[in-house]
């Protein structure tokens, strides 16, 4: 793995982690350790099912995993929705949610005896559950025995009481995962770009000790223009700082990023981006950052969140698939996609963990993730590294589909632009109707006239369910229209 220095970088985080345990603001965490008496327990009645039983050991615990599908894997893609519910998402009707509690609401206790609510099954196309773990008993029995043996664990923030012996292994996990030093757990994947960002903002200032930051003292971001959206408002964040100043490049140009770089006249330079952009489904030109990174020696930031576990050979995620691992100085990840759980993670070294800690405030001011949570974490990622064959199979799937279409699609996430709203409500309407749950995605989360449906593939769809959404999107969607406006960029505005 590389180790080129990225003056100024070592010396500044040094320096700022200095200050602030010369000020007393250096915070840690002591985790409280939860024991664990009963031992870990394989999963029973479905070994049968498994033509190999492999377990890993970690620590005391065994977790079994599978060498091909099991019938439980299908209840990640397979749902029933409400008639109530379906019908007024066909008619496109406000909802928050009580559709259900309205229906019951409508009729009396004997009506509902004689005459059942009724639902509609439909197949998930629109989840970001990639290998199909949120349903992998494997993974629930981890959840159930840590709430069985403490309950929710402490309540309290990561930095006060909330942090155990749980997050600690689930952190190592993942820092392994990532290959990088350390790792910190957040609530969430947006809090973790959030408490990342406001640290970055908070470095000069914090040095400047009450003085105005001069100009070459700040800190440049460059970042993606399809950035997501919580590494926007991250960013917005540390501009409050004044101690940073932000450029977008053009979405995976290169060159205008490398132009913007050249006329940048700060020493300390951040470069910010998707692996994977969850909107378009393209990856990040991680070849091409990494000879720029070597160039201009900028700190470079990727959000992994849709790569981690999907990519790679050991689910190591989008550095890992390009190969440059060691180039990554900060990975962000979430652990509520492909890990079929919840929370998200920075993966990085020791001393951005302190910094992190210390002065990332959706970080400090939220209470740390249930301990079943952790411990469901933990054991997927022992299960997503195991289970090689469903990195397989997801591939394997976006094969099929650009077999079956002929259209370009480099990853699972497949972005069909149909340009108008309305075009894309009709779409997903009659996608409904044929029994598939795909939404239309429109502005503001994608730009005006770039309306589309976003089609996410799983490691547990077969090549039969690809046959048939296929078939159904064939009735309102050109492919070969497709085919030209993804390749000549048309959603990248």
């Amino acid at each position: 793995m590389e180790t080129m220095s990225l003056w100024p970088w070592d010396n500044l985080v040094e320096e700022a982690v200095a200050k602030l345990q010369s000020l007393k603001l250096l915070r840690s965490l002591r985790p409280i350790h939860l024991p664990s008496d009963q031992p870990s327990k394989a999963i029973e009645n479905e070994t049968q099912n498994s033509s190999k039983s492999d377990q890993e050991e970690k620590g005391n615990e065994v977790f079994q995993v599978f060498d091909k599908m099991q019938p439980w894997d299908r209840s990640s893609v397979e749902v029933e929705m409400a008639e109530e519910t379906f019908q007024r998402w066909i008619c496109d009707l406000p909802s928050t949610g009580d559709d259900e509690a309205f229906c019951r609401d409508k009729v009396t206790y004997n009506e509902e005896k004689a005459c059942p609510q009724q639902f509609k099954r439909l197949l998930l196309f629109s989840g970001n559950d990639y290998l199909g773990l949120s349903s992998h008993p494997t993974i629930g029995n981890a959840a159930a025995k840590a709430a069985q043996e403490h309950g929710m664990g402490p309540r309290g923030s990561a930095l006060i009481c909330g942090y155990t012996n749980y997050h600690s292994l689930l952190e190592s996990s993942l820092a392994d995962l990532k290959k990088k030093e350390d790792c910190l757990l957040c609530p969430t994947g947006f809090a973790a770009n959030m408490a990342l960002m406001v640290a970055l903002g908070n470095i000069v200032a914090l040095l400047a000790a009450g003085r105005k930051v001069l100009e070459e003292e700040k800190i440049a971001i460059f970042s993606d223009a399809l950035n997501h959206a919580s590494i926007i408002d991250g960013i917005r964040l540390a501009e409050r700082y004044r101690s940073v100043e932000v450029f977008i490049y053009q979405h995976c140009d290169m060159s205008h990023l490398n132009e913007l770089l050249l006329k940048c006249k700060m020493k300390k330079k951040v470069v910010v981006t998707d692996g994977l952009f969850s909107m378009d489904g393209d990856f990040a030109p991680m070849v091409e950052l990494v000879k720029l990174r070597k160039k201009h020696k900028f700190l470079l930031v990727v959000d992994d969140a849709h790569g981690t576990f999907v990519c790679g050979k050991n689910g190591g995620g989008v550095a890992e698939e390009f190969n440059c691992e060691g180039d990554v100085d900060i990975c962000i990840g979430t652990l509520s996609k492909a890990a079929g759980c919840s929370g998200g993670f920075i993966a990085c070294s020791k001393k951005w963990k302190q910094l992190i800690q210390s002065r990332g405030r959706s970080f400090i001011f939220s209470t740390a993730m249930p301990v079943p949570i952790a411990a469901a974490a933990h054991a997927a990622v022992v299960v997503a590294k195991k289970e090689t064959w469903r990195r397989r199979e997801i591939w394997n799937r976006v094969h099929d589909f650009h077999a079956l279409t002929g259209i370009p699609i480099t990853s699972p996430i497949i972005s069909l632009i149909v340009g108008s709203e309305e075009k894309a409500l009709q779409a997903s309407r009659h996608l409904l109707r044929s029994g598939f749950h795909v939404t239309a995605i429109r502005p503001p989360t994608v730009p005006p006239n770039s309306c589309r449906l976003r089609v996410a593939l799983s490691a547990v769809h077969t090549m039969d369910d690809l046959k048939k959404l296929t078939t159904a999107l064939s009735h309102c969607i050109d492919f070969q229209d497709i085919g030209c406006q993804i390749s000549s960029g048309y959603a990248r505005l």
